[in-house]
């Protein structure tokens, strides 16, 4: 027998001398590769990225001499295990990505398999044009993807599936053949014609109509080589899912796009409800209908349930919604027949909405459920699998009855969601895949779901295709007839089997390749208390079920070609402006191993000990998460809130433990015991002196693990809690205790306020004392002996009566640096001191206003999930206010200064995913701050900007948005960066000065004395 290494060895090398494009076997590719967005994994020998047709054509010809198979991949987004395979992965989103063409007059373009949708989309746009299907992963899935998958979306009701869209391919066989299937048998393989004439009666009796069933997706679509319907080979190709061919290009029909819409939201009692009204909205059949004939009908009816949506969504009282959209060519046309359709259904709410924005944030909330319905609301995990049945439209209200007593009979549960009008639903279901018992239920269920499809005269699959999950049961939908057909066509098409093998024909069994029997059965040992994944840490990688959100190219996925799609937190306002963050690191490199998704296949690989086989002391592991710059981006961006900065700082505990560390990890790491003993030396005129000599500052950088394109910022001189110890206050009112009568708030004095931008905590104490607070700090930042009592005394007499002496050797400190560099036992230490410190304080109940967000989010989150055994760390977390919260609750009567400026910046990447910016929206709009702030990542993050070897992608990831943002701003514009990072990014790559929120207010009573108060702002 051959030895595998010998034949990875040798498949390896002559890939390397045939193709010209990237060829990779090494674990890292490896691993990426094993997962799509289903609950199966394989293993591939190696992965090549083809740079044109005749690489593809090379590489299938060296594979099939070592007889290895060839899996064709997108962007990985399948749900049912056919983007994975155990041979040779072609990974087309590298090069072979290109808009070859587009025709507006014809409405045609050409695309490459690796074209990802929005791109098209964005082409189309300025022509008034669209291509037409558009799933929920229209950020991020590939045009090949769509073909192989016959992928639809929500607007199927107006456009069909992508079998619809397509006139033409260009398509290597597996053995090697040239072939352009289109009409008429062109581009037919011999022998096709002639198995098609031979069987005319089966293809006419023994597949679903399309007109009463438009999501039949699942096995070949033979019946579309049939005479009547043109002999359309190229639709026939479509939904084969790899296994007959690998696409080279395709040339796809455009249609012409809405110059407006709006979106009616109907709300119903409950999801049957919603099932059985959404058939009645769509009474004249066919979605294929002639774009003059589908003028004024609707372009979606899409359903989900109460179970997918969380508090202040912003939609309309029900237990269920269909999300009805109307296009036109005016806003008002569009709406008059949104409001047509509210008019004409039964309902028990509705809401119309025209404005785009306020449409986009809408629309997210139906596009992540594939995210978010990956977790029941009791927190229970739910896997895919029977993701996407479909049923004719008229029996959807009585298949999900039916649906619901199945799952109540298996003890399962799942919430359906998805393309109502076109009866195709997806649901999550909280299968137990870890165990034998379960997995067995897994297949019982699945057995009887698919009896229960095909005798509502369904398909077992509506939208993404059979893959492993579903293909072992196509004979109970077609019958076994039909499915040897299925078998003698893949014959014709690729005769040595070469082609994804397993899929659609000869299928592996349903519950074997689970991607779960590999990770270990008891909770891996570990730092962090994971508390929404139990505490164990599998669980939290588990997360990650490959919807690959994270591959977007812009932050926040832009406008995109969903219905109104976008991204961004949903507040309790429909027109929230939309942003995102996750991934900058991807958007700046492009590199699979860098988006989140990426990293928590390799840390899942990790788990699983067969590829990545050093556990936590894997350097693929630690490479890949070298560019995560922590910006916690995807703990609210991913749907399912993955959490990639956690993961990131966990590894770096177990990868360092007991080893030297990286030079940045003892400089950056330890950044707060350093500035502190240089402000008790009082050196820091000194330092920043030496700073500006050329020489010992390379050679400081280079000792420290700095990059050298980085300027050291400079040190402050006067500390803030020393100029706090000083100030001037009136008799009787303690040290720096704020000149209000109102509520005492404690403003943190975190290590970038103190040591580096004390004009910050300065401004923020003028501001709050403004606005009637009282102003304490906490009973830990000590300086020349003064406490919070009289500014002299070491008896505390502060406004709280309890504070007791300050100590400068303990200082509070929320222990970020100890954190993002994975020092979490240094971490625990500092954190249980500050505790210990802090517990006056929290006892009194007063507000923690915390200016650096970073430190903010830090104190909110990670704190208590690193302490999770000490019940004060929850408490503390609960405290901590930004500024503009403080003001918000504190004082909300107060009015800030006016200013009438436009305002541009970013807002902090840690104010958007852990701590939300609804408080500094309002209390810039309420200081005549107008514009929204850019979304995504200055870049910086903390350390991450100013190590070795990061620099290029810091400024990659600050060039995205900030920076453009920044130099297109007006002169009167207000630069708004409430983190030092980002302030520094700022300073050193553009040469502007950005400002803190509260000293642009602070300054304001300073630049225009006398001038009116605003609005109320909280209010």
């Amino acid at each position: 027998m051959t030895d595998l290494g010998e034949v990875r060895a040798g498949l390896e090398a002559g890939l390397r001398a045939a193709v010209r494009g990237e060829v990779a076997f090494d674990a890292t590719a490896r691993a990426l590769t094993t997962m799509d967005a289903s609950n199966y994994r394989r293993v591939p020998l190696g992965v090549v990225a083809p740079r044109d047709a005749d690489d593809v054509a090379a590489a299938l010809s060296v594979c099939r001499e070592h007889g290895v198979p060839v899996v064709a991949r997108g962007g990985g987004t399948s749900i049912a295990g056919q983007a994975t395979g155990t041979g040779v992965v072609l990974d087309f989103t590298r090069h072979m990505n290109r808009l070859v063409s587009l025709d507006p007059e014809a409405r045609r373009a050409v695309v490459q398999p690796g074209l990802v949708l929005d791109r098209l989309q964005e082409a189309a746009a300025p022509h008034g044009l669209r291509f037409g299907p558009d799933p929920s992963t229209h950020s991020r899935c590939t045009l090949g993807g769509m073909i192989g998958n016959n992928s639809c979306g929500s607007h199927s009701v107006a456009w069909g599936t992508t079998a619809d869209s397509v006139q033409e391919l260009s398509v290597i066989s597996g053995r090697g053949d040239l072939l352009r299937p289109g009409r008429d048998w062109a581009g037919a393989p011999e022998g096709l014609r002639a198995l098609v004439d031979g069987e005319l009666a089966r293809l006419r009796t023994d597949f679903p109509s399309l007109s009463h069933l438009p999501r039949r997706i699942s096995g070949y679509a033979l019946d579309a080589l049939l005479p009547e319907n043109g002999a359309d080979v190229a639709r026939s190709f479509c939904g084969s899912e790899g296994t007959l061919g690998v696409l080279t290009e395709a040339v796809v029909r455009l249609v012409q796009a809405p110059r407006a819409r709006a979106l009616a939201v109907l709300a119903y009692a409950d999801e049957s409800a919603a099932a059985e009204a959404a058939a009645g909205l769509l009474p004249w059949g066919s979605p294929r209908a002639s774009e003059a004939e589908r003028g004024g009908r609707p372009l979606t009816v899409e359903g989900m349930a109460a179970d997918l949506v969380r508090e202040g969504a912003g939609l309309p009282r029900g237990g269920a919604w269909l999300f009805v959209e109307t296009g036109g060519d005016s806003s008002a046309e569009a709406r008059a027949r949104a409001e047509t359709v509210v008019r004409a259904a039964d309902v028990v709410d509705a809401l119309v909405v025209a404005d785009p924005a306020a449409q986009r944030t809408l629309w997210r909330i139906r596009e992540d459920a594939s995210g978010t319905a990956t977790r029941m609301p009791d927190g229970a995990e739910a896997w895919p699998g029977w993701e996407d049945c479909a049923v004719p439209p008229p029996r959807l209200g009585a298949y999900l009855r039916d649906f619901r007593a199945l799952l109540s009979a298996h003890g399962l549960r799942g919430t359906p969601y998805g393309h109502f009008g076109d009866g195709c639903i997806h649901v999550r279901i909280d299968f137990d895949l870890m165990s034998d018992a379960g997995v067995a239920r897994f297949r019982r269920f699945s057995e009887e779901l698919a009896d229960l499809v095909v005798s509502h005269g369904g398909s077992l699959s509506g939208e993404h295709g059979d893959g492993q999950a579903r293909a072992e049961l196509l004979p109970r939908m077609y019958g076994q007839e039909a499915v040897r057909l299925f078998e003698r066509a893949k014959g014709v098409w690729d005769p040595d089997d070469l082609l994804n093998p397993g899929m659609l024909v000869r299928p592996a069994p349903l519950d074997s390749n689970l991607r779960f029997a590999v990770l270990p059965r008891k909770p891996v040992d570990v730092a962090f208390g994971y508390p929404e994944d139990g505490g164990d840490f599998s669980a939290a990688v588990r997360r990650c079920v490959g919807v690959a959100k994270c591959r977007t190219t812009t932050a926040g996925s832009g406008p995109g070609s969903g219905p109104a799609s976008g991204s961004g937190p949903v507040s309790g306002s429909v027109a929230a402006p939309v942003s995102g963050v996750m991934c900058p690191s991807f958007r700046a490199t492009g590199e699979e191993e860098h988006s989140t998704r990426g990293r928590a296949r390799l840390l899942h690989e990790m788990l699983a000990g067969e590829v990545v086989t050093d556990g936590w002391r894997s350097t693929e592991v630690r490479d890949a998460l070298d560019l995560c710059l922590s910006c916690k981006g995807c703990r609210s961006d991913c749907p399912v809130g993955v959490d990639m900065a956690t993961y990131k700082a966990e590894f770096l505990h177990h990868h360092y433990a007991g080893r030297r560390r990286p030079a940045a990890h003892y400089t950056m790491g330890w950044l707060p015991v350093w500035l502190r003993t240089v402000a008790r030396l009082r050196a820091a005129r000194l330092l920043n002196s030496l700073a500006t000599v050329g020489p010992l500052a390379r050679l400081a950088k280079r000792l420290g693990g700095i990059a050298v394109e980085r300027e050291i910022p400079r040190l402050a001189r006067e500390p803030f809690s020393r100029w706090w110890a000083r100030r001037r206050v009136p008799d009787g009112a303690g040290a720096g205790a704020g000149t209000g009568a109102g509520p005492v708030v404690i403003l943190w004095p975190d290590t970038f306020t103190e040591y580096l931008s004390p004009s910050v905590g300065r401004a923020a104490v003028r501001v709050l004392e403004e606005a009637g607070l009282t102003v304490a700090l906490p009973p830990t930042v000590h300086w020349a002996g003064a406490a919070i009592g009289d500014g002299r005394s070491r008896t505390p007499r502060g406004p709280l009566g309890l504070l007791g002496p300050l100590t400068r050797r303990n200082p509070v400190c929320c222990g970020l640096t100890y954190i993002s560099t994975g020092q979490l036992d240094r971490a625990r230490r500092v954190l249980r001191r500050t505790l210990d410190l802090m517990e006056p304080v929290l006892d009194s109940g007063a507000p923690i206003v915390v200016l650096e967000p970073s430190c903010a989010a830090t104190l909110r989150t990670d704190v208590p999930e690193l302490l999770h055994d000490d019940p004060r760390a929850a408490q503390l977390a609960a405290h901590v206010r930004t500024f503009a919260e403080t003001l918000a609750q504190q004082a909300p009567h107060w009015t800030p200064p006016v200013l009438n400026r436009p305002a541009v910046g970013q807002t902090h990447c840690h104010q958007h995913a852990v701590l939300g910016d609804t408080a500094e929206r309002r209390l810039r709009e309420a200081a005549g701050l107008t514009g929204d702030l850019s979304g995504g990542c200055c870049g910086l993050a903390g350390n991450f900007g100013f190590e070795q070897g990061h620099y290029d992608v810091s400024t990659a990831c600050a060039e995205e948005q900030l920076l453009p943002a920044v130099r297109a701003a007006t002169e009167d514009a207000v630069i708004l960066a409430d983190g030092f990072s980002c302030r520094t990014q700022l300073e050193q790559l553009a040469g502007r000065k950005g400002r803190h929120l509260a000293e642009v207010l602070a300054g304001a009573w300073e630049e225009r004395p006398g001038q009116p108060q605003g609005r109320h702002p909280f209010t």
